[in-house]
């Protein structure tokens, strides 16, 4: 080998290895630092992208805050604008509740003026009949009629209630004037003025549109107190939850009969001791005196004992100008359990007579019925008689119903006569009831009997 590339002099020839060293990691370190440049940058690009992002988000919520609140004082202005028409319409339908009367059209229509003084409800009744006898001693004719043809006004005035009823089939003007009066409550009780039932027999006392028969029996104005249903004088009834007492005086005069001096009085009595939803249990009493004088007509007892329009037989009779009395005590029973009903009454009257000695009339009947789909009659505590059984609009309600009923003269040998009832009620809704009675009549004293179908068609609001 050559000296000088071997000794002390030949030591410059490494440097262009140092020189290539240095230049790369020159160029590393130009390379780290644009890599951390570029970083740099970026980071610096996103930060402003991200500020940019974040500012446009902030000016979207605050458009969107603006616009909430916006709605919000919209929404309030009209809740306020509502809160004022609602404080209106409240004034209004205050204003007319104090100043427009009440209309009620349940069951009826009833008028109630706005200061509740005065009220007024009209209402009626349409029962139409029809009759086929299977004839035997007595003659008969089969027919229809219109049994009781109604309108009823009746209402409050000042505290004073009144009731003015007229019955189209019995008559125009005083003849079909049933129930006229005015009453006031007072004492615990209740006080009547003018034409009105006298208060004797519980089943004269139910009214026609709850009757279980199509026909009242013997016990009543049908027999016993023969054309004198209705009298005119006062009367005063007090009752609680389950009794009543009830007191009436009259003249024998009725709306359409001749003035007379006739006067009498009746009063009754009734207990209920069991009295639930269910189960009613009845027993009651009462009494009736009627003294015929001047003018007055004939007290007559009178039995259709083969229905209305059959044979009728007469009982007994008080002469009016006789001066003399009719006088009646009573004891009932009834009770109500479940779709189970019976009902009885006894009584004992004694007929005046001008020659001789005074005569005595027995009169009683059972009747009952059972209603096959449910119904139940009601007890109505205030009057200590029962009702219908209540009827939906959309169900009918099937009942089958019976009756003993008998009459006799105890001074006149077989002047008695009785008759045994069948029937069937349908009630097609609280309005309109159909009523089929087959009745049989037995009439001791004449040998006659003569049986009755009868159909009626009810309809009462």
């Amino acid at each position: 080998m050559r000296p000088g590339r071997h000794g002390p002099g030949a030591m410059p020839q490494a440097e262009p290895f140092h020189d290539i060293h240095s230049m790369g990691t020159l160029d590393m370190r130009h390379s780290t630092l644009s890599a951390a440049l570029a970083v740099a940058l970026v980071s610096a690009s996103v930060s402003a992208n991200a500020a940019d992002t974040r500012d446009q988000q902030l000016a979207e919520l605050k458009a969107q805050l603006a616009l909430l609140q916006a709605k919000v004082a919209e929404l309030e202005t009209r809740t306020d604008a509502q809160s004022d028409i609602n404080i209106a319409t409240q004034e209004n339908l205050d204003k007319m509740a104090t100043t427009q009367p009440v209309v009620d059209t349940k069951g009826g229509i009833k008028i109630t003026s706005a200061d509740k003084k005065f009220e007024a409800q009209i209402g009626g009744r349409v029962q139409f009949d029809a009759y086929a006898f299977d004839r035997d001693i007595a003659a008969t004719t089969g027919t229809t009629e219109f049994r009781r043809a109604r309108l009823t006004l009746q209402g409050k005035a000042y505290g004073w209630d009144y009731k003015v009823e007229q019955d189209f089939a019995a008559g125009t003007n005083l003849d079909g004037m049933r129930d006229v009066f005015i009453a006031k409550s007072a004492l615990g009780g209740k006080f009547t003025i003018g034409h009105f039932k006298p208060y004797r027999a519980m089943e004269e006392l139910t009214s026609s549109n709850e009757i279980l028969m199509m026909e009242r029996p013997f016990a009543t104005a049908t027999g016993l107190f023969n054309s004198r249903q209705f009298q005119q004088g006062v009367g005063y009834l007090r009752a609680g939850s389950n009794y009543t007492a009830g007191f009436s005086a009259f003249n024998l005069r009725g709306a359409s009969g001749s003035r007379n001096e006739g006067v009498g009085y009746a009063g009754r009595v009734t207990f209920a001791p069991i009295n639930t939803a269910d189960s009613t249990l009845h027993f009651g009493g009462w009494v009736s005196y009627e003294n015929a004088n001047n003018g007055s007509a004939n007290l007559v007892t009178s039995a259709n004992y083969a229905g209305r329009r059959g044979p009728a037989q007469t009982i007994a009779t008080v002469t009016g100008a006789s001066g003399d009395d009719l006088s009646v005590y009573a004891l009932e029973a009834a009770g109500s359990f479940g779709p189970l009903f019976f009902q009885g009454e006894y009584a004992n009257a004694s007929f005046g007579m001008p020659i001789g000695p005074d005569q005595d009339v027995t009169t009683w009947y059972l009747q009952g019925s059972w209603h096959l789909n449910g119904g139940h009659k009601p007890y109505k505590a205030g009057t200590g008689v029962f009702g219908s059984a209540p009827v939906s609009a959309d169900k009918g309600l099937w009942e089958l119903t019976a009756r003993y009923d008998s009459i006799e003269n105890k001074d006149i040998a077989n002047l008695d006569v009785s008759s045994f009832i069948f029937g069937v009620n349908y009630y097609v809704n609280p309005n309109l009831r159909f009523m089929f009675n087959y009745t049989k009549g037995d009439n001791a004293y004449t040998g006659d009997k003569t049986g009755q179908y009868a159909l009626r068609t009810q309809f009462a609001w």
